[in-house]
């Protein structure tokens, strides 16, 4: 996991502050979490799980979990991770190239 965490954000991003790097190590751990099946749910995600358990029992949830997914709508402030020049540069001369 480590070896994960560290090739994910580290070794791929440039960081200004470490409350970027938190901001981002926060970030990759919530959804490495959100997507990890697990033995303990038969293979599913948490998730999916939930999405089952809604599916077969829908009077034991307040709210329908179908929509408190994370997605675009839920990023409040946060933008992304930072990206390294040469990635910036490699895409504006892609932009520019497909004008």
């Amino acid at each position: 996991m480590n070896r994960t965490i560290k090739d994910a954000t580290v070794k791929r991003y440039f960081y200004e502050t470490h409350d970027e790097l938190r901001a981002h190590l926060r970030d990759f751990v919530d959804a490495y979490n959100f997507a990890r099946r697990l033995k303990t749910l038969r293979g599913l995600t948490p998730y999916e799980f939930i999405c089952k358990a809604w599916t077969k029992e829908p009077r034991r949830f307040i709210l329908n979990p179908l929509h408190q997914m994370p997605g675009l709508n839920n990023l409040g402030d946060r933008v992304g991770p930072p990206r390294r020049d040469a990635e910036l540069r490699h895409l504006r001369g892609r932009a520019a190239h497909r004008q």
